[in-house]
């Protein structure tokens, strides 16, 4: 643990123009890992750019400053920022990002699970066509590849050996692994022109430190024991995240093979009051597979299915009733699993289901279960995809049959998502996954719960901060 007394700037550095953050992780990942690790993602966005800029479903330039498609989709160009430089000064190439989208191809998720990327490039051709440029040509259209690509940081290794080297706004002064780090703005004129950061996993403690001082600001205060305490004098920020905390169900057998059960379990269970009661208010209600965040939603025209405890007992009985279900759930991961897990099981009881709930101690084994379709009759799980294709690909499509895939099979969505694939258009493929996100309403493959809000504060006087819908603190 960071000795608090000690604010990470003071050694050679003025404080007057320092910013001294406290996140739950400090760790910079190699190359190629992908993470939804929001302090982690915080920490990249000040040192790395993401190839493309994700924004609340759309997309952005980032190091690809422009970007052009032929063939229907099936072949890209993609131009790097001018004047793009690593931290040392040395110019980027096109073959260096091709190296980078290899790398992520070839990627591991944080359970050592396969990535499902190389799914999706699956045949491409990854080519440096020049100083500046690079092609990206697929066997098949790939119309969502901009948005995938966000996902991709560009990096590459420091004198220390870590990946500490971008073409970010700041670049790294000082490290000590998981526990501190010590940027320096690129431009001169930049504010802060240093940020200090200390990792500190426990909330209360974060929390503790930005009332007394000792940091400047803190993330993730929604996990802290009682959220709803704010010290007078802070400046507190707060946003929904695009992750969905939501229930697998088992489509392939048992009661959630019928489509009337699964309507009948998202009217008997109420996520506001799961939010309310849990998490002190902090989270939206879902109301499909994806948040108000992701590509297609506003388009859906949806909104949380309102708990109807008489309609969802008719459903049950059009599905045969049910026996008693079991219902898995980790430790952690989403937070509060357990807690989440027996208000479902008690809200169920209302509609005659009776629920046994199963914990698994073992995270990343819970994950790999979950990946085998061990799910019992239903398994609360996350879903953290800022893509909808991501979301509809990896989960949902029977055609693609993802990792994570449970058995679902609808004939009517499968139809709409291929057409949204292969609708370049981005208005067009909007409205699109937009019909398959109501679709999904209609007849779900899940138990839709809700996405959580995120918290920081900050001391008077910092510059401007936010949260994004990913959960990264935007100095702005």
């Amino acid at each position: 643990m960071p000795d608090k007394g000690r604010r990470p700037t003071e050694q050679g550095m003025s404080m007057a123009d320092a910013l001294v953050l406290a996140l739950p992780r400090v760790e910079f990942l190699p190359p190629g890992r992908v993470t939804d690790d929001t302090s982690i993602l915080t920490l990249r966005s000040l040192v790395f750019e993401p190839l493309c800029t994700w924004q609340d479903g759309r997309v952005r330039p980032g190091l690809l400053g422009a970007w052009r498609h032929e063939d229907e989709g099936r072949s890209w160009i993609f131009a790097i920022r001018r004047r793009a430089t690593y931290h040392d000064d040395r110019p980027v190439t096109a073959e260096e990002v091709a190296e980078t989208i290899r790398a992520h191809l070839q990627g591991l998720d944080m359970f050592g699970m396969p990535w499902a990327y190389a799914r999706y490039l699956q045949g491409a051709r990854i080519t440096a066509e020049g100083p500046g440029l690079l092609s990206i040509s697929t066997p098949e259209p790939v119309a969502d590849l901009p948005e995938i690509l966000s996902e991709f940081y560009h990096m590459r290794p420091g004198t220390d050996g870590g990946a500490t080297l971008g073409t970010g706004p700041y670049r790294v002064m000082r490290h000590v692994p998981g526990a501190s780090a010590v940027l320096e703005a690129v431009e001169p004129d930049r504010t802060p022109r240093r940020i200090g950061i200390v990792a500190e996993p426990d909330a209360d403690l974060r929390y503790r430190m930005v009332a007394d001082g000792s940091v400047d600001a803190a993330t993730h205060l929604e996990r802290m024991t009682d959220p709803r305490s704010h010290a007078g004098g802070l400046a507190w920020g707060a946003a929904a995240n695009a992750m969905s905390v939501m229930f697998y169900l088992d489509c392939r057998r048992g009661l959630f093979s019928h489509d009337a059960a699964r309507r009948a379990v998202n009217l008997a269970v109420d996520g506001q009051a799961i939010v309310d009661e849990v998490f002190h208010g902090m989270g939206l209600p879902a109301a499909t597979a994806v948040s108000p965040f992701h590509l297609g939603f506003r388009q859906a025209r949806v909104s949380p299915v309102a708990q109807d405890l008489d309609a969802a007992k008719r459903l049950l009985d059009e599905a045969g009733g049910g026996s008693e279900l079991l219902l898995r759930t980790p430790l952690r991961m989403p937070e509060k699993a357990p807690d989440i897990s027996a208000m479902v099981a008690q809200q169920l009881s209302r509609v005659g289901i009776r629920a046994r709930v199963e914990e698994e101690h073992d995270r990343p084994d819970y994950a790999r279960q979950v990946g085998r379709g061990k799910i019992g009759d239903m398994a609360i799980f996350d879903s953290t995809p800022a893509s909808t294709y991501r979301v509809l690909s990896d989960k949902v499509s029977s055609l693609v049959k993802g990792p994570w895939w449970q058995g679902y099979d609808d004939a009517a969505f499968e139809r709409m998502f291929a057409a949204a694939g292969r609708t370049m258009d981005d208005a067009e493929r909007a409205a699109a996954y937009g019909r398959c996100l109501r679709r999904l309403q209609e007849n779900p493959p899940w138990l839709y719960l809700f996405h959580p809000v995120e918290t920081f504060a900050a001391r008077p006087g910092m510059p401007p901060m936010a949260l994004d819908h990913r959960g990264i603190l935007r100095i702005v």
